[in-house]
């Protein structure tokens, strides 16, 4: 089957699981979703965190906010092991788990007065599962900026014009900081001053059209990774302590316009060229790479299911909520769209950016060949720059334009991210009566801090982007497991339906433990200290929900018979 009519096929599936799945069975037989109900957003109104949004921008915010690097970066390292298990994963694993994942966790939390996930576990669960989850986002949040903010200073890390390395686009600079200077203008115009919200929208996106182009001429150069990092971090700190509407908010709608225009461009460009695989359908034991299961459905992390979009969902979407009814179309909707990025990133990988199967195994004939995060990411970047020449742009301006949209989605999880872990911390601090972190500066300094530790961290002298990226992908996916307990037990407590959950729960928690315990054995093999001790707290954190979920279900089943 090509490409063409296999990325059809998939269109195809989106429309009817959303139609029929989401908006049918989960909507309406399942959670009953009722556009009168009060949502946290008006209940909880702040004009700080807590602010009833449009169904359509909150959708951009959302989006932006989970689509960051993973679901291109994921899939881009998983075709290794061929277009067919990579394919299958990115869609029927979201369809099927990762978007009832968000759609559950963003309703559960506008029910629980717009908490997070480890706070509603808490109530469903047990009081001591808060902490447990707690420290499990702790790390799952800390590692997945860490390695987002890795990523983002190597791209754009550029010594001087002469020497631009072929992984780095410094054209992505200027538009990507200019834009958080338009998205404040936007927010303060827009809650400040009351002017209507769309045209000023469609200003704000020919403004970053033109400073995007004006960045394709100008890329800026002459500062290391280290520098950029630390003036990401800067950013990060910004971007927390700042309230939502003056910079968050409409810089991730903004920067959703740009993603549409480059999947509508990527797609056309796509179905103009009809190319045809070049990497192999199956490729089950690459040299020298993990076992394909459990490790495929780890790398591919957010492309398929994950537990850092319940975090989004429960921790900044639900308190922006206006009706419970929009849950559908944001979360579920939401997470196809990130679906549809990965499936570009597979497209991409093993049918656009390769000439002949030479020059795929070239690339990816071994799991060292298949070099850094930079590397992977960059396969990206030149796969889509060629569907996007078909339309008569040339190629390296193209690949300039998607590496802005790369780093411009990278930079929304790290905003979003640094926000998430301050929330975290301030969560642990009620939790542990820790006062100080009640203060939102110094939480926030705290989770920037830890970020930067994560992105600084070196293996062997080097970035360790890759053993980082491994153990951000089992944190994440058994995260999800642990959501997907959590909305299990509220539904058997509700006498719902729970098997659209919890035959989910059970083979993310399945693979992901298993996949757990074959990387920290190997880390202790390699003497890899650091990332085995902070592997064997996590999943000692994950059995420990686990087990008190069985016996919180126990309980409601000896309570049921009693009656």
């Amino acid at each position: 089957m090509s490409p063409v009519v296999m990325a059809i096929l998939v269109l195809c599936l989106y429309v009817l699981f959303y139609r029929f799945y989401a908006k049918g069975i989960l909507a309406t037989k399942v959670f009953e979703l009722d556009a009168n109900a009060e949502t946290p957003a008006h209940a909880m109104r702040d004009g700080v965190d807590y602010v009833p949004s449009n169904k359509y921008i909150l959708f951009g915010h959302h989006y932006a906010s989970i689509a960051g690097l993973a679901p291109m970066l994921g899939p881009a390292i998983a075709v290794i092991w061929g277009w067919v298990p990579a394919l299958c994963w990115v869609v029927f694993g979201t369809l099927l788990i990762g978007a009832v994942h968000d759609f559950t966790a963003l309703v559960l939390s506008s029910r629980f007065k717009g908490q997070s996930v480890g706070t509603i576990a808490r109530d469903v669960i047990s009081p001591r599962t808060r902490l447990l989850f707690l420290l499990v986002i702790f790390f799952l949040v800390a590692l997945a900026m860490g390695v987002f903010v890795l990523v983002i200073s190597g791209l754009f890390a550029a010594p001087d014009m002469a020497h631009i390395p072929a992984t780095a686009h410094p054209e992505a600079v200027f538009p990507t900081y200019s834009l958080m200077l338009i998205a404040m203008v936007i927010g303060f115009l827009v809650y400040k001053k009351n002017l209507p919200v769309w045209p000023l929208i469609a200003l704000g996106f020919v403004a970053m059209l033109l400073t995007t182009a004006w960045g394709l001429e100008h890329p800026i150069t002459g500062f290391t990774a280290h520098d950029w990092t630390w003036s990401l971090l800067i950013y990060a700190f910004l971007a927390s302590v700042l309230p939502v509407w003056l910079l968050l908010q409409p810089r991730d709608f903004l920067n959703s316009l740009l993603l549409y225009l480059a999947l509508f461009m990527m797609l056309i460009g796509f179905f103009m060229l009809d190319p045809e695989w070049v990497a192999p359908a199956i490729n089950p034991h690459p040299e020298g790479a993990p076992p394909m299961l459990p490790f495929l459905f780890i790398v591919i992390a957010c492309g398929a299911v994950s537990g850092f979009h319940g975090l989004v969902a429960s921790g900044t979407t639900s308190k922006q909520l206006d009706k419970e009814t929009d849950a559908p179309l944001i979360g579920y909707g939401g997470m196809i769209g990130e679906s549809l990025l990965a499936l570009l990133a597979v497209l991409a990988t093993t049918a656009g950016a390769f000439s002949t199967r030479a020059d795929w195994e070239q690339f990816y004939g071994s799991w060292d060949k298949a070099a850094g995060l930079h590397q992977k990411l960059g396969v990206f970047i030149q796969g889509n720059a060629n569907f996007i020449h078909q339309l008569g742009v040339p190629v390296d301006y193209a690949a300039a334009f998607i590496s802005v949209v790369v780093v411009g989605f990278a930079m929304t999880s790290v905003d979003t991210g640094a926000r998430l872990l301050r929330f975290n911390l301030q969560e642990i601090g009620h939790t542990l009566n820790i006062k100080v972190l009640d203060n939102r500066y110094v939480a926030t300094f705290l989770a920037v801090t830890t970020i930067g530790f994560f992105a600084f961290f070196e293996v062997d002298g080097k970035p360790a982007g890759l053993f980082l990226w491994t153990l951000f992908g089992t944190t994440n996916q058994i995260l999800a497991g642990m959501t997907l307990l959590t909305v299990t037990i509220y539904l058997y407590r509700k006498k719902k339906p729970i098997l659209y959950t919890l035959l989910p729960m059970i083979l993310v928690l399945g693979t992901t433990i298993a996949g757990m315990i074959m990387g920290v054995s190997k880390a202790i093999g390699d003497e890899q200290w650091a990332v085995a001790s902070v592997g064997s707290v996590i999943f000692l954190l994950a059995m420990w929900v686990l087990l008190e979920g069985l016996l919180v279900v126990k309980n409601i089943r000896s309570e049921r018979k009693s009656i």
